[in-house]
Parts: C-alpha cells; structure tokens; sequence
C-alpha cells in the first residue's frame, strides 16, 4: 500500500519557520520526483518545489525562491520542506506529491495535506 504521510504543519507568527516531513512508503522513493503542493481556501492547488531523483535537482515557484528549501533522504523515503520567513500568503495545506513511472506508464501518489497558518 503507497503511503505519503506527511506532518509538520502548523500555527507560526509572520516571519517564522516551520518544516515539512512527508515520509513515504509502498513504493521505490528514489525513482520519485517529489514534490509539495499547497492549496489555499478558494484557490487553485499550486505548485511550491519539487526535488528531482538521483542528481536531487530542484525547483521552486517563484513565490517562495529564497525562502523554501526542498531536500530529500532517499536512505529515509523522506522529503522535507524547510519553509523560512513564512508570510500570511503562505497560508494553505500542503500536501506532498510522488511522481514516477511504472513499466513506462507515469504514476503519481498524493499525501493528505497538513495545514500551515501564519498569523500573528
């Protein structure tokens, strides 16, 4: 059974940190780009970063460039979101994304979401 278990989430003032765990089961992590979603009430699921397999490439929205950092541990089936100086735009759930192939055809896995609040 896949698992995408993600936690971390939680209350922070503006300005804060806070980070992100989706640990992963049911399936060959390091095969998986990895990726977290956020999707704030009313709004369309976003992209936030994603860390590519192997070479750990990554990418971010431009929204959270220099504050968010994607990192995984393959040896763990981890990937993690270190979010810094978080403002209250950043307010969603965030919810962690697995993204690969299975005998050529793609194959993805969501986690359930945890939710970020940043208010002071």
């Amino acid at each position: 059974e896949v698992q995408l278990q993600a936690s971390g989430g939680g209350r922070v003032q503006p300005g804060g940190s806070l980070r992100l765990s989706c640990a992963a089961s049911g399936f060959t992590f390091e095969d998986y780009a990895m990726s977290w979603f956020r999707q704030a009430p009313g709004k369309e699921r976003e992209g936030v970063a994603c860390i590519h397999t192997n070479a750990g490439s990554t990418d971010y929205a431009d929204s959270v460039k220099g504050r968010f950092t994607i990192t995984r541990d393959n040896a763990k089936n981890t990937v993690y979101l270190q979010m810094n100086s978080l403002k209250p735009e950043d307010e969603a759930v965030y919810y962690c994304h697995a993204a690969g192939h299975i005998l050529g055809s793609p194959t993805d896995y969501w986690g359930q979401g945890t939710q970020v609040t940043v208010s002071s």
